[in-house]
């Protein structure tokens, strides 16, 4: 296996700050230290649900790079994978919180399918899917917490 580029981690592990905020603050851990109140919007399920539905849309710009790099009949394939993750949640909003967390859990599981499938067809680095597996295992340990201790 090739070693996760540092700076490929080090970004991915600064991108699950607004995830472990969200969990965090949706069991009710850290806001009982804070000096002043935030508002909702910037707490629990609302942080998970609306950074969720930004970093699923990017991350789907990712497949459409790899996809793009396709010399293969493949590439048109992949290029309509690349807009499911963005369309499915979209087709979410204005839905309840719960119902949007499980459908970023969903959306975020079906992305790391369609990221080892670009993997598999040599598209993506060695090093893409250990560090997806990370990452989307946390965002989704993270999303479970919302759902199950949000309101």
């Amino acid at each position: 296996m090739t070693r996760i580029p540092t700076s490929a981690l080090l970004l991915g592990l600064t991108g699950l700050i607004p995830f472990l905020w969200g969990a965090s603050s949706s069991a009710g851990l850290l806001l009982d230290y804070m000096p002043l109140s935030l508002p909702p919007a910037l707490t629990g399920g609302a942080v998970l649900t609306a950074y969720g539905t930004i970093i699923l849309s990017f991350m789907a710009g990712v497949i459409w790079g790899f996809a793009a790099k396709a010399q293969t009949s493949w590439m048109p394939v992949g290029l309509a994978l690349s807009t499911l993750p963005a369309l499915w949640i979209f087709f979410f909003t204005g839905q309840p919180e719960s119902t949007r967390i499980i459908a970023l859990i969903s959306g975020f599981v079906g992305l790391l399918a369609i990221d080892v499938t670009c993997a598999r067809r040599g598209l993506a680095p060695d090093w893409w899917v250990p560090l997806r597996l990370f990452l989307t295992g946390v965002v989704v340990f993270c999303l479970l917490i919302g759902f199950l201790l949000g309101p």
